[in-house]
């Protein structure tokens, strides 16, 4: 290789001496020089995480030991009161023994009051069945006696029937006997007024009106008798029992009557029958 003649000798010697150094030295120098960096880097990076979970740690354990310390005190401070406690509890051992004592004879007297008052429950249990039993025969004997009557009204009903009077007029229900009276007056449809009239010179008085029993006729079942109402003598000839005899009197909305059930020797029983308003107004 030749020199330039156009370069000093330094520069020159330089120079040559760069060119002599193979490339890839340089580029493995270069290299090797960022690999060191990304190590210190890497190496300050771990460092610095490691310091900081250093200080986490540190700081956990300084929590945890204060809680120790604070459950220390608190472990202390029971024992302290455990202790008392026990020197209290040794110094009222007799009174504890009385106190049981006491409770054991308190339970023994419940169980025997216990024990007592069952038997008198079941005492009066039976006691009270036994009545409730005779209160249920009682009752269902009632009942019978109630159906029976009941039976009884529902057969008077049927015996109760409307009649034509004398005058033409349709009289209210009838009755034909004492039995069937009762029904009229449990009804309340009319105002009744029972009688039993003897033959007599004298009428006899018989609710608003007056009756007198003239003659009677028990082979035929027939009467007569002579009505004084309003100053009127009315007779009623030969008319027959259960047959409504009827009349008028003044502020009536409707006739009067009268029936007789029972004839015998110079005697009839019977009763009146008037509307409801009519009395209201005598």
């Amino acid at each position: 290789m030749s020199t330039s003649p156009n370069l000093p000798e330094s520069d020159q010697s330089y120079h040559d001496t760069s060119a002599s150094v193979p490339r890839w030295i340089l580029v493995a120098f270069i290299a090797v020089f960022a690999l060191v960096g990304y190590l210190l880097y890497a190496n300050y990076s771990t460092r610095t995480k490691l310091e900081a979970d250093l200080a986490r740690t540190n700081e956990r354990s300084r929590v945890l030991s204060a809680q120790v310390d604070q459950a220390n005190a608190r472990l202390a401070e029971m024992k302290g009161q455990l202790d008392v406690t026990s020197q209290k509890l040794g110094l009222t051992q007799e009174e504890l023994a009385r106190a049981r004592s006491l409770t054991q004879t308190i339970r023994k007297e419940q169980k025997t009051s216990d024990e007592r008052l069952v038997a008198q429950i079941g005492q009066v249990k039976q006691e009270s069945e036994t009545k409730i039993g005779q209160v249920s025969t009682e009752l269902g004997g009632a009942k019978t006696d109630i159906e029976s009557t009941k039976k009884d009204l529902e057969a008077t009903k049927s015996r109760l029937e409307h009649s034509v009077g004398d005058m033409g007029v349709m009289s209210g229900l009838i009755a034909r006997n004492r039995e069937d009276l009762e029904e009229l007056k449990r009804r309340g449809e009319r105002n009744i007024f029972e009688f039993d009239l003897r033959k007599s010179k004298t009428p006899q008085k018989v609710g608003p009106i007056q009756l007198k029993l003239q003659k009677v006729d028990t082979k035929r079942y027939k009467y007569t008798m002579v009505v004084y109402a309003d100053d009127k003598t009315i007779e009623k000839k030969d008319k027959t029992v259960n047959e409504p005899v009827q009349f008028y009197v003044k502020g009536a909305h409707g006739p009067y009557e009268v029936v007789v059930f029972e004839v015998s020797k110079d005697r009839t029983t019977g009763y009146l029958s008037t509307p409801k308003e009519a009395v209201a107004n005598k």
